[in-house]
């Protein structure tokens, strides 16, 4: 799986960077053949306190998965999106295998 992050308006620390290959590295046990897998962090210009956004575009063959969170920080984004995108994919798999 080839995974690409990118910051936008900021650097992220390495330590961002590793928590987000973890997390997408767990989702390559629930769906084997992912391709590629594009991560956009942003700050949203919202004054409140959930200003941080993570938005995950994920490539299965046949099709492409996409969530987006906005929380108080950059690794509650990315879990959540994490999760959303768990959801679909088990939902995808569901409805490809019952088609065989």
């Amino acid at each position: 799986m080839q995974i690409q992050i990118h910051s936008i308006h900021f650097d992220a620390d390495q330590k961002l960077i590793d928590f987000c290959h973890k997390k997408m590295e767990k989702l390559s046990t629930v769906h084997e053949k992912i391709t590629t897998t594009e991560i956009f962090l942003r700050l949203d210009k919202d004054t409140t306190n959930e200003n941080k956004v993570a938005e995950i575009k994920m490539k299965v063959p046949g099709k492409e998965l996409f969530a987006s969170r906005q929380c108080k920080s950059f690794e509650e984004a990315v879990d959540l999106s994490v999760e959303a995108l768990k959801n679909q994919m088990e939902k995808y798999k569901g409805k490809t295998l019952g088609k065989l």
